[in-house]
């Protein structure tokens, strides 16, 4: 497969050795490959948070939808990630975004993010979806002596700019609400945002669009794509799928050969997470860890961890550059030694999962949401930056809206819709090397 990405990366018949797999309900719905010629209004590109999201909105406003995966419900990133439905999908500082966009705008998207975790709680709620949901709350971490400062000017930023409320933690309240290690120096909390078993949720989500109408198709990965000038062919290695309009949900796992519109507009990054056994009280209150609100460092490439409802403890982190099997077991080490580092009291516990996947960031460091063509019939919703659970939730339903003109494109926030540009060439793009792909700095959002 011509990609960014190694081969490795995109083994669509081989299940995900993670936690998450291995402790996930089961699907209980059938997810038929596509055989022989089909025709619908819509066809979905992928079968996550985004996919599924924009299939159950489509389905319940009576649209023709199917969907395609090419692997399994979830296979991709939404049943790899650690589970953290909070806001930030975005690399752009605020700042930036505010001069680039307009303040409006920027609250406008901040809003939405907001919005977006909700709609996580809402589905679970209304849907019945066990996802092993944790209470409202996450925390930043300062890593370093010199960021306690910077938390506290950015929890008086949140609230000129955006009116929201946070709580700065000292280190002595995070010894006190459990939140505690010797890398850790304050912490700013916020309301929103909390813990699910990602996997759960997806496959809540494809049951509940499956009930509505929309049929899924799994192990059916596009591998041609015409577009012609009465609609879209979608060719699979058994079947060929005719629609009018068409969604790519694939996120970071977007093959560029297939997907044309999308090429050298987004740029996948590895992120890599182990879970432990379970861990007695004791040895949680050995760590001074005992809080379940999902928590991550202040570092650029950042490092997140929750403590999981059964007592297991999983660790993820940014960074990487090769995507093949033999890269990740390279990286292994480097995660684990990071692990030691901040929970040194658990450096010698059991991991019994180890396992990575993709987060996609794009050229303008924020979310995109609409058309990719002027006709109006191909379309996305992409490039959540490490926080795709909640976004990808929000955007798959609202890019469905928007071509069913449920929505209009005026009413979503500028920072969302204005474009998908490209990378630069050659300073920006990522380079294909030996397996490995490298990319450049990206400003940060926090």
């Amino acid at each position: 497969m011509a990609s960014t990405t190694h081969p490795h990366a995109f083994k669509f018949d081989r299940a995900v050795d993670s936690y998450w797999e291995a402790s996930a309900d089961p699907l209980d719905i059938g997810t038929p490959r596509l055989k022989g010629d089909e025709t619908c209004e819509v066809a979905v590109i992928g079968a996550g948070f985004t996919g599924l999201s924009a299939a159950l909105e489509l389905a319940q406003q009576g649209v023709d939808v199917r969907v395609l995966e090419a692997g399994q419900v979830g296979w991709g990133a939404s049943g790899r990630n650690g589970g953290f439905a909070c806001v930030g999908s975005h690399k752009l500082s605020y700042p930036t975004m505010i001069r680039r966009y307009g303040l409006e705008a920027a609250q406008q998207f901040y809003d939405t993010m907001r919005q977006s975790v909700a709609l996580v709680r809402d589905n679970l709620q209304h849907y019945g979806i066990d996802a092993w949901a944790t209470a409202d709350g996450e925390v930043t971490l300062a890593h370093l002596p010199s960021r306690v400062q910077e938390l506290r000017d950015e929890q008086a930023y949140l609230k000129q700019t955006f009116g929201d409320e946070t709580e700065f933690l000292s280190k002595e309240d995070l010894k006190r609400q459990g939140l505690d290690g010797p890398g850790f120096f304050a912490g700013l909390k916020g309301k929103v945002g909390f813990g699910v078993h990602p996997l759960n949720y997806v496959r809540g989500l494809a049951r509940t669009a499956a009930t509505a109408g929309a049929k899924i198709h799994g192990r059916s990965q596009l591998i041609r794509w015409e577009e012609l000038a009465d609609g879209h062919r979608l060719h699979t290695r058994e079947g060929l799928l005719k629609a009018k309009q068409v969604i790519v949900a694939t996120n970071g796992y977007t093959p560029e050969d297939v997907s044309k519109r999308h090429a050298g507009r987004i740029m996948p990054a590895l992120s890599s997470v182990i879970v432990t056994r379970p861990l007695t009280d004791e040895e949680r209150r050995a760590q001074g860890w005992t809080s379940d609100v999902p928590s991550y460092d202040s570092r650029r490439l950042l490092h997140y961890f929750r403590l999981l409802p059964n007592g297991r403890f999983l660790f993820g982190g940014r960074g990487g550059t090769d995507a093949s099997d033999s890269g990740g077991d390279a990286y292994r080490p480097v995660l684990l030694k990071a692990f030691a580092e901040l929970f040194p009291a658990w450096a010698e516990v059991e991991i019994t999962h180890y396992w990575r996947g993709f987060v996609c960031l794009s050229h303008d460091l924020v979310p995109y949401v609409g058309a990719l063509d002027e006709k109006k019939t191909v379309w996305t919703a992409i490039a959540y930056h490490g926080n795709g659970v909640a976004m990808g939730s929000w955007s798959g339903r609202a890019v469905a809206r928007l071509l069913t003109k449920k929505t209009a494109r005026d009413e979503l926030s500028p920072v969302l819709t204005r474009r998908l540009s490209r990378f630069p060439l050659p300073a920006f793009r990522p380079l294909y090397l030996k397996g490995a792909y490298v990319w450049y700095g990206w400003e940060d959002s926090r």
